[in-house]
């Protein structure tokens, strides 16, 4: 298979075909497109370097890296996660994958990563587990952003100095109005230490709900969410 790394040269970002290349597969929920992490690594990494995913899920980011030469760290809070995870890719030297807490990162040292490239929850919008002690996703908005200021700090911690951390985050609407959580997690990242580099609009595609959200949405009278927030920070 040929691969061409041609990578997004604007703020908007748009993947109609979410790519199944190698053994990527859009079947475990939230998971990410690999156009996302492809354009991630390629522009904020050089080969060899030491990339994280803290909220690995099935695997998607770690496959890229080793795809491109990079080093790779997944860890998850989730076993199922990381089960699947291992599925879908071969731990080696250069891939290595662990359970653990985002909020903490235990067993990284300080200033040690290269290049941070996550996909965390949004919140509850997607509950990945029943009862996992320190599982974001079973939080509401206000107790998952105080456990955000832990995974800024431990973002800032482990991660080199002038070194990229990129986050996707995405909003929810309640009672009809939008919850910007992805601004709110956003000026979390900033207020402990990390400066803003881009904001890369993300447009969404392949959303299973979205017919049975059309009708809804005119029936109530308010636009159907359609995009998400690729925030870059430099830790300076």
């Amino acid at each position: 298979m040929i691969f061409i790394n041609t990578i997004e040269k604007t703020t908007v970002w748009s993947f109609p075909d979410r790519g199944n290349w190698l053994t990527h597969k859009g079947d475990y929920p939230g998971n990410w497109s690999p156009h996302v992490p492809k354009n991630i690594i390629l522009r904020y990494s050089t080969e060899g370097d030491i990339v994280l995913d803290q909220f690995v899920g099935s695997g998607t980011t770690l496959i890229e890296a080793k795809r491109l030469n990079r080093r790779c760290i997944g860890s998850d809070i989730n076993e199922n996660a990381l089960n699947i995870c291992r599925q879908r890719i071969d731990e080696s030297n250069n891939i290595f994958i662990k359970k653990q807490d985002a909020r903490y990162l235990n067993l990284l040292k300080n200033n040690s990563i290269d290049l941070i490239c996550t996909h965390p929850p949004y919140a509850d919008v997607i509950e990945y587990s029943k009862n996992i002690q320190g599982d974001l996703s079973l939080l509401e908005l206000d107790e998952f952003y105080n456990q955000m200021e832990l995974v800024a700090k431990s973002c800032y911690r482990v991660l080199k100095p002038n070194k990229y951390c990129a986050i996707l985050m995405g909003d929810r609407r309640k009672k009809g109005l939008i919850e910007p959580i992805g601004f709110n997690t956003m000026n979390i990242f900033i207020q402990l230490g990390f400066k803003l580099k881009e904001i890369v609009i993300k447009e969404q595609h392949n959303c299973k709900n979205t017919d049975k959200w059309k009708e809804i949405s005119l029936k109530r009278n308010f636009l159907l969410i359609a995009h998400e927030y690729l925030f870059v920070f430099i830790k300076k």
